[in-house]
């Protein structure tokens, strides 16, 4: 049921909250129950495995799409066209994000004007509920005019792309990912290798100071230890600190590896002779073609393999 104030609806009232789901089961219901303000939850499964859709179904608000994986930014944009969400404002979520209360005080008292097409926000850490204050989780547009926006993919992440202005929410999101170690893990190494592939793809020129560290192949990885354990102050958030730092320079010590493995690779390629001919030229005989594609064929239906969403 919508809410009224006065003779216009409250903001809470015109806003649809978006998630993207792979088996999320041991996050889904906590970032679900902070949401029992919203008329309608639009969820995007990635076709989950374990009790999501479960937890998911026993929210009535909650409306589910399954959708084979391919990206995140396409999963996204299919939630903001094909599910016919009404409201004027969406919020993209995580299936790990929780909405503090006062952030949902914060958002019901907003009057945007017509300039103001999303708001940020800011995220805190937790590790099995334990917030950090060594996180370093950066600030994401995660609510913003329906009509304005159009997801892009950005390395392994993605992010909403709009044209306005973006202001600030001043109470922060709680990440508090439950999965266990070994999900991460998983998900990492894919992460790892498409934020390789970026940045070898990217004119150096456009990348970002800390994106400029990581090229330098070794540098990051300690970087990234120090940086949360003193930095941050992750000594003082105690094992779940430590943890915590860990895991980030893990993270870029396999994105460092992936870079030193690619110039390995690029090393022992042989470097063409440019004075050797590309072709015989004595040999009058045309190439063999394969004429029925069948080796095209096998190779096309090998690259056919449905992606997993691990969010």
């Amino acid at each position: 049921m919508k809410r009224c104030s006065g003779a216009k609806l409250e903001m809470l009232d015109q806003i649809t909250p978006l998630i993207l789901t792979f088996n999320e089961a041991p996050n889904i219901g906590r970032t679900l129950e902070r949401l029992r303000w919203a008329s309608d939850i639009v969820v995007v499964d990635s076709y989950s495995e374990d009790e999501t859709l479960e937890i998911v179904s026993s929210f009535p608000q909650a409306r589910i799409f399954q959708r084979r994986f391919d990206s995140f930014a396409s999963q996204c944009n299919f939630g903001l066209t094909e599910t016919e969400i009404s409201t004027g404002w969406v919020m993209s979520l995580d299936a790990d994000y929780e909405l503090t209360p006062e952030l949902v005080a914060e958002i019901g008292a907003l009057r945007p004007s017509a300039d103001v097409v999303g708001l940020r926000a800011s995220f805190t850490y937790c590790i099995l509920g334990r917030r950090l204050r060594s996180g370093i989780y950066p600030p994401v547009t995660v609510l913003f005019r329906k009509s304005k926006a159009f997801f892009k993919q950005d390395g392994h992440s993605h992010r909403v792309s709009l044209d306005g202005l973006i202001g600030s929410l001043r109470a922060p999101i709680l990440h508090d990912d439950r999965k266990p170690f070994s999900r991460w893990l998983e998900a990492q190494g894919r992460y790892s290798k498409l934020e390789a592939d970026k940045l070898l793809s990217s004119d150096p020129a456009s990348l970002s100071w800390t994106d400029r560290i990581r090229c330098w192949r070794v540098v990051a990885p300690a970087a990234m230890l120090l940086y949360c354990l003193l930095g941050r102050g992750g000594i003082f958030d105690g094992w779940a600190g430590f943890y915590y730092a860990f895991q980030r320079a893990l993270a870029e010590l396999m994105l460092s590896l992936y870079l030193i493995d690619h110039d390995l690779s690029e090393s022992k390629r042989p470097a063409r002779d440019h004075n050797q001919p590309l072709m015989n030229a004595g040999n009058s005989e045309p190439p063999q073609m394969n004429t029925d594609n069948t080796a095209q064929k096998n190779a096309d239906a090998q690259q056919q393999v449905t992606g997993s969403l691990l969010t």
